[in-house]
């Protein structure tokens, strides 16, 4: 009975309660809106390190890691990657090698780090071949063909077919020089990482630092799905223990690798949830003074009720069940309502091409997808109820005051 009467005086000032539930349905949108978009943000700047630069599992040589030295080196690649590729989860594997190096144009020079792949394998595990702004993915007749990034094309000043020198130190430890023409230009969500990087083949490369064909400074591990990667990476360490015991392999999942990456993941929906709270916060001061006017306007029938028998817990009880049926049928609606706004925008996406030179700079993409696990959308439902309790503490607490022979003689 008490459910009934309280949803019955929901509705009896139409228009405020309504006014209280658009309110209510309005915030909702933004927050989990908002909270959609960082997400989608966060996520695809890890799915673009992980599918451009990093891969899901790194192996090196720890002395590698250390001094970036091209001799410290992982020896029986081949075989490796073999076994690797028979753990479950794992999508493919491949070697590269890397180093540190300069890249001189005719105009200028600059720092870069040299990566030596098997393209055909490469395009398996990275999406390079896919970024191509200009030029082909080595489909060349060029002798040592080189694949650049456009921010650092554009700070040599060269384009395709352009000639530079990559200067290396070999396995010798001398400086070794060899001129590259350039294949391809690509563009990623990073533009530091398109600054920074270049890409030749790895038999280019072992022809001028001479190291053993069968040798690399790196194995890179691309996986099905991203959850996979601590699972996965247990089971390589433990294939190879023994090695990792003397200190010869090191595994290292892109947490590791990046662990700045994971923290900028971590803390933007973090403060996207405080973002939606302080939202649900503001709300329950309008559902306060919404009940506060309900309560006000109501002292008579009351007072009646109390004067007839009602208990004081069951007056309390029927204000209670009133903010909560006001906030959750807010709550439902904005839910729905953002659930599928956010399933629309997370097939067309976001264009935010207009500050795309801003958002490259820091590895986020220009086009945003946003998206939102069901959790979250059950936490926040938790959350109206919880507010809702809230916000009828104070209107309940005031109609509790009232004394029933003075409620019964107000004037409305």
């Amino acid at each position: 009975m008490i459910f009934s009467i309280a949803w019955k005086n929901v509705w009896r000032n139409k228009l405020r309660s309504s006014i209280v539930i658009a309110s209510m349905v309005i915030g909702l949108i933004g927050g989990i809106f908002y909270l959609a978009f960082a997400k989608g943000m966060a996520q695809q700047q890890v799915n673009s390190a992980i599918h451009s630069e990093i891969s899901n599992i790194q192996i090196h040589n720890p002395e590698f890691l250390i001094n970036n030295e091209i001799s410290f080196t992982i020896e029986n690649v081949g075989e490796k990657i073999k076994r690797i590729k028979t753990i479950n989860g794992v999508k493919e594997a491949v070697s590269r090698i890397t180093s540190a190096a300069m890249a001189s144009s005719a105009i200028t020079g600059t720092g870069i780090f040299v990566n030596g792949i098997d393209y055909k394998e490469e395009e398996k595990v990275t999406n390079i071949s896919t970024l191509l702004v200009n030029g082909t993915y080595f489909d060349v007749k060029y002798k040592n063909p080189i694949v650049v990034g456009e921010k650092l094309a554009e700070k040599l000043k060269v384009k395709i077919g352009s000639k530079i020198v990559i200067t290396i130190q070999n396995i010798n430890g001398e400086i070794a020089y060899s001129a590259f023409r350039i294949a391809g230009i690509y563009k990623t969500h990073n533009s530091n990482f398109d600054l920074m990087n270049v890409f030749v083949t790895q038999q280019d490369l072992t022809n001028i630092i001479g190291i053993n064909p069968n040798s690399a400074t790196e194995i890179a591990v691309l996986l099905n799905h991203n959850q996979l990667t601590k699972s996965v990476s247990e089971e390589i360490k433990k294939m190879f223990n023994s090695e990792i015991s003397q200190k010869i392999l090191v595994v290292r999942t892109w947490e590791e690798i990046s662990p700045v990456l994971k923290m900028l993941n971590e803390m933007t929906i973090q403060y996207s949830m405080i973002f939606v709270i302080i939202i649900l916060v503001a709300l329950s001061f309008g559902i306060i003074n919404t009940m506060l006017m309900a309560i006000m306007e109501r002292v008579r029938e009351i007072g009646m009720l109390m004067a007839i028998g009602m208990s004081k817990v069951k007056v309390f009880f029927m204000i209670t069940l009133e903010t909560v049926f006001l906030s959750i049928t807010g709550g439902v609606l904005g839910l729905s309502i953002s659930w599928i706004l956010v399933e629309i925008m997370g097939i067309s996406g976001i264009d935010l091409s207009s500050i795309a030179d801003g958002l490259n700079s820091m590895g986020y993409s220009s086009y945003v997808y946003p998206e939102l696990d069901l959790i979250y959308y059950g936490l926040i439902g938790l959350l109206v109820v919880v507010t809702a309790i809230f916000a009828s503490i104070m209107p309940a607490r005031k109609a509790l005051k009232f004394n029933p022979a003075q409620a019964v003689r107000h004037d409305a």
